[in-house]
């Protein structure tokens, strides 16, 4: 029997999680298998993986075969680096703890450069945030530039008119007053 360690697919459409799971070469992608060993959810942001470091391993040295993505996981999780340096301590190469110690410093490394890029992305999105902000900023204070100077003209207008209106009422006063000073001039004279 050909046993693979492979992907099933789950979830809704357009957002599809999956199970990490050994399983029979012959049977359905999504149909029966030997054992779960973890999940891979591609939908989050970086992607979350759990996985069962040590049943993957022994499920490998047993002879199953992983799928280029499911190759890709075990190595990202360190399975296969971990399978590497067994090898080596059964040939003789390496003793159990030159063998710990090197898989412990890979995975403290790993550890670091997932968290530089975590950080690396939430400082990324803070900065975009921010730029966001101070264009909106600079579109406001525009507008509100653009308002002020329209108040202004309008203001100035109403001033304008205001004093026209002025103008016309004391010239219309004025004119009055001298109609009637000519009205009464005559009368005076007489």
């Amino acid at each position: 029997m050909a046993v693979k360690i492979r992907l099933a697919r789950h979830g809704k459409k357009n957002n599809a999680y999956f199970h990490i799971v050994v399983a029979d070469s012959r049977a359905p992608r999504d149909g029966r298998f030997i054992e779960l060993i973890g999940s891979y959810n591609p939908n989050t942001n970086p992607a979350s993986i759990t996985l069962d470091s040590e049943k993957a391993l022994e499920w490998i040295a047993k002879g199953a075969q992983p799928t280029d993505t499911c190759r890709r996981i075990l190595s990202y999780k360190g399975v296969l680096l971990k399978k590497h340096l067994l090898e080596g301590v059964k040939k003789g190469a390496l003793t159990q703890e030159q063998a710990d110690a090197k898989f412990n410093a890979w995975v403290a490394e790993k550890e670091s450069k997932i968290n530089a890029a975590k950080t690396a992305q939430i400082k990324g999105k803070q900065e975009r945030q921010k730029a966001a902000l101070a264009e909106e900023t600079k579109v406001k204070e525009a507008k509100a530039e653009i308002v002020a100077k329209k108040k202004a003209e309008e203001a100035a207008k109403a001033a304008e008119a205001a004093a026209a209106a002025q103008a016309e009422a004391e010239a219309a006063a004025q004119a009055q007053a001298e109609a009637e000073a000519a009205v009464s001039e005559p009368a005076t004279e007489a």
